[in-house]
């Protein structure tokens, strides 16, 4: 029996412009940083709209230098709708690479695994779609924005 090989539909790009790092500091688990959300825009065949201002990405830079990620922040698509975004991930390069990340310096987006699972709400019943699936996410880190293309599962 042949294996079916799992299918990745584009539902859109994701570009969040961010502040510069609100660096907490290192404790027991590693450093947290908090990456205010400014803006942005979401494009794609299946989203269309902006980013709200007020969102922010909280990272946790693990001793194993995995930076977790997790964002939280707020759509608005061209049709009115909200819809409240957590998205979820693991970001991590060579050591030097990782260095010039947090630097806010750029990095080849090949050399670096950037990897998110969003989450979507809303009450929009025309995107309730949203909320009943699964999505994973690519994403690439450039010095005043993240850069997230989101496929359905």
């Amino acid at each position: 029996m042949a294996e079916e090989q799992p299918r990745l539909d584009f539902v859109g790009a994701v570009e969040a412009e961010v502040a510069a790092p609100v660096v907490v500091g290192a404790g027991a688990i590693g450093e947290r940083r908090i990456v205010p959300i400014l803006g942005g825009r979401v494009s794609g065949p299946r989203l269309e709209g902006e980013i709200l201002p007020g969102g922010a990405d909280f990272q946790l830079i693990r001793p194993d230098g995995v930076a977790e990620i997790e964002a939280r922040y707020t759509l608005r698509l061209s049709d009115g709708a909200l819809v409240y975004v957590v998205n979820r991930g693991l970001r991590h390069a060579a050591p030097e690479d990782m260095a010039r990340l947090l630097r806010g310096e750029p990095v080849p987006p090949e050399r670096v695994y950037f990897r998110t699972a969003p989450a979507f709400e809303t009450a929009s019943p025309a995107h309730a779609w949203l909320q009943r699936g699964l999505f994973v996410g690519f994403g690439e880190r450039r010095p005043a924005s993240v850069l997230v293309r989101v496929f359905a599962v």
